[in-house]
This record gives structure tokens, sequence and C-alpha cells, in this order.
């Protein structure tokens, strides 16, 4: 237990730029003790003491506002940052050095007991503040769920999942990385809120995608046109002239 306490508070150290020091951490950091109250609970509902562990769970959600089941399974060096609201359910499963900030629910979709209703975060996962991830499905290992989305499907390792339904941006490699971060958050590939440096709306670029094709398209057409009036057609009484497509101002409106 004690061991496992230490690497919580060296975890929160390396990925808190405001700790400034263990003592610190150990003793005003709610995040922590929310966690090691859930050992406690975690143990006693393991050995079937149902009340003791929902009755420890309690007492960690009245003293830290954090949430957390006794059935659920967290895994080492998990990271809850600042932590109010945080709500995590009976079948949820939290992997290693996990990272949950505030206001996040990993909440279920069934009201049958014994089924699997909570999601299961992979090594790494990265949730942002208000995030909501509900069902009993898989993030991948090191995939970042955006502040504030709703996920209600699987998202593979190493993506990330932003927007209310969630919608999922498929990572783009080591150079996806903010270069900006320190050099030990690069290594263990830590976001924090879930934040990505190639964070835009799959939709926002789908629709760009779109603009800048129909721009494309207008350009070959009009060298169309240029090219037979030069050889000696006059288009002038078949083809009508189009309306104005101010392709900048449009984009604008998608960003």
């Amino acid at each position: 237990m004690f061991s496992r306490l230490r690497e919580d508070l060296a975890s929160v150290r390396e990925r808190d730029p405001a700790a400034r020091s263990t003592w610190e951490v150990l003793t005003c950091y709610p995040g922590v003790h929310a966690l090691a109250l859930h050992r406690l609970a975690h143990c006693a509902w393991e050995r079937k003491l149902f009340w003791l562990g929902r009755f420890i769970s309690h007492v960690g959600r009245f003293l830290t506002g954090i949430e957390i089941h006794p059935g659920a399974t967290i895994g080492r060096r998990v990271f809850i940052d600042h932590g109010m609201g945080v709500v995590i359910g009976e079948t949820a499963e939290v992997g290693d050095d996990c990272t949950i900030y505030q206001a996040v629910t990993l909440g279920g979709t069934s009201l049958y007991r014994g089924t699997k209703r909570h999601p299961t975060l992979g090594k790494g996962v990265v949730v942002g503040a208000g995030a909501k991830v509900l069902g009993g499905f898989t993030v991948g290992d090191g995939a970042r769920i955006g502040s504030n989305a709703v996920v209600v499907k699987p998202v593979p390792a190493g993506a990330t999942a932003v927007g209310n339904p969630a919608r999922i941006i498929e990572p783009a490699g080591a150079d996806a990385r903010d270069e900006a971060r320190a050099r030990k958050a690069e290594q263990i590939g830590f976001s924090a809120y879930g934040i990505t440096k190639d964070m835009d709306d799959p939709l926002a670029k789908a629709l760009h995608a779109l603009l800048d094709h129909a721009v494309e398209t207008d350009r070959r057409m009009q060298a169309l046109i240029d090219k037979l009036e030069k050889a000696g057609f006059s288009l002038d009484a078949t083809v009508e002239s189009a309306d104005e497509f101010d392709a900048q101002r449009l984009s604008k409106m998608v960003d």
C-alpha cells in the first residue's frame, strides 16, 4: 500500500507543475486521498464486505468530492487532478498512468446487474475536464478525451475524441505532439486536459476540405472556359454566370 502511495505522489509531481513538494501533494491533493480511501473500500468490497466498502467510499466522497464506487478497478499511478465532481462507476476499469480531471464521469448506460456497464480506460489515457464516457466499451491505450466531450463508443489507442457526441481524431504520429510540452511529459505522451496540437473537429476538417475542393473546381472550370474562348468558342449564350463564391467567408463560419 505504501509503495503505491509513493508511486502516486511521484506521478503527481511529474504531471502537475503546480506541485511544489511531496508533502504538499500528500496533504493537499484530494485525488491522492480519494485513491487511498478507494483502495481500502475496494479491499473490503472484494472480501464481500459490501456495506463497509460503500461506507468508506461515502466518506471519501464527503471528504474529497470524488465518488469512486468500491467495485471499480483503478490501476497504478493514476492522477485525479482537482477532482471535484469526478464519478467512477462500479464496473469501470482505469488503467495505469491515466489522468482524470474534474467533473469527469465514467458512467454506465445499462440497468442490468452483473454486466459490464461502465467503460474501461487503457494505459496512459487522459480524460479532460467535464468529459462523460458512458458505456461498457474500451478507450485504447494512450487515447485522449477532450474537455466536455461525450463519448458513447470505443476510442482507438492513441486517438483523440472531441465534441458532443464525440468524434474520433485518428493519431497522426509522433509529429502531432505539442513541441512545447515538457520533455518528461513528451516521453510519456501526456497532454493536459486531453488537448493535442491537432485538435480540430473532424466535421470542421471535412467542411474545410469540401470548401478547398470547391475553390479548386471553380479555378479549373474558369481555366477551361478561358481556353475555349481563346480557341474561338463563345460560351456566353450557353453558360450562365455563377453566383460569387466567397470561400474565405464560409471558412470563417466553419471555424
